[in-house]
């Protein structure tokens, strides 16, 4: 079982990426992710957060991982599992899920 409290983090902004057309929306991301996550690994720790890009933050790591997305670095929204990418612009559940078994989480039976 997971041992550490597992930080995952979602980067992004109210404005859908331009190279994600039809996708969810970086919020809706978030909460797909909260409940699929709790879903399939109950009672596991772990701390999930949003960060929106748009917004000012005192935080210099997470003014960093902005400044990369607005320049292009990468598209939004970007998924870190443990400061890890994992994912970004269209998410897929399945690289996520195998980042956290990696991490010694056990799916439900």
């Amino acid at each position: 079982m997971n041992e550490n409290n597992t930080i995952i983090e979602v980067f992004g902004a109210d404005i859908i990426c331009a190279s994600c057309v039809n996708a969810p929306s970086s919020k809706d991301t978030y909460e797909w992710l909260q409940a699929a996550i709790s879903r399939k690994y109950p009672n596991q720790p772990f701390t999930i957060r949003y960060v929106d890009i748009e917004q000012p933050s005192e935080n210099e790591r997470d003014k960093e991982w902005a400044e990369r997305i607005q320049n292009d670095e990468f598209f939004y929204p970007l998924i870190l599992i443990n400061n890890e990418v994992v994912g970004e612009g269209y998410i897929q559940i399945q690289p996520i899920f195998s980042t956290l078994e990696k991490l010694g989480f056990q799916p439900s039976e």
